[in-house]
């Protein structure tokens, strides 16, 4: 009568496949420590040759280790190359929780640093310096708002949220200032294969 997979007991690890799991079931019967350790580095070098794609990893010897420790159910009593072996408990442990404070964003297209960058712009003490920072912001807006709305963005409409975001510190004339003008290029399209003649 067939013995079928399904009937098998389920893989802990069924990238390596059934044979190395039977390979570490065997080394676990082996009462020597000394040929069981020889055992087991057999086994890792077998899943080593695998998986070749994996020597790239500065740490790939020390990830194979721990999957055979897996295959293992944490049984395997051997002298290990490495000190920090998986051990049963760590493999559930999760990551800290990292709370993100969420502040408001009063236009998302610009986002939370263009809000920064103007608060920070804001506070320079009037000057060329100030004056060549406003203009790059405000043709930087320009940009992000014209990525989202592909009609022509209007000057004065960006100099009145640069106003709102600034609470009246920057103000700009549209008559006095003038940003970039922008449109958007589209791809160049590869040109269709001729047919060859027969």
């Amino acid at each position: 009568m067939l013995t079928y997979n399904s009937q098998l007991k389920k893989l802990v690890m069924p990238e390596y496949g059934r044979n190395v799991q039977q390979m570490v079931d065997h080394c676990l019967s082996i009462e020597d420590r000394g040929e069981r350790t020889r055992c087991a580095y057999t086994i890792v070098q077998n899943m080593a040759n695998m998986f070749p794609q994996l020597r790239a990893e500065t740490d790939y010897l020390h990830k194979l280790w721990d999957h055979l420790m897996i295959m293992s159910d944490f049984k395997l009593d051997i002298d290990f190359p490495f000190d920090d072996i998986i051990k049963e408990e760590n493999l559930e442990t999760r990551p800290i929780p990292i709370n993100y404070e969420l502040e408001p964003i009063v236009y998302r297209h610009y986002g939370k640093n263009i809000e920064r960058m103007i608060e920070r712009a804001a506070q320079y003490p009037e000057g060329e310096e100030r004056d060549a920072l406003v203009m790059l912001l405000a043709n930087h807006m320009k940009k992000l708002i014209y990525q989202i709305n592909n009609e022509d963005v209007e000057d004065a409409k960006i100099f009145k949220d640069l106003e709102r975001y600034s609470h009246g510190a920057i103000r700009l004339d549209p008559a006095t200032h003038h940003l970039h003008e922008y449109q958007i290029v589209q791809p160049v399209q590869p040109a269709g294969k001729k047919k060859k003649k027969k």
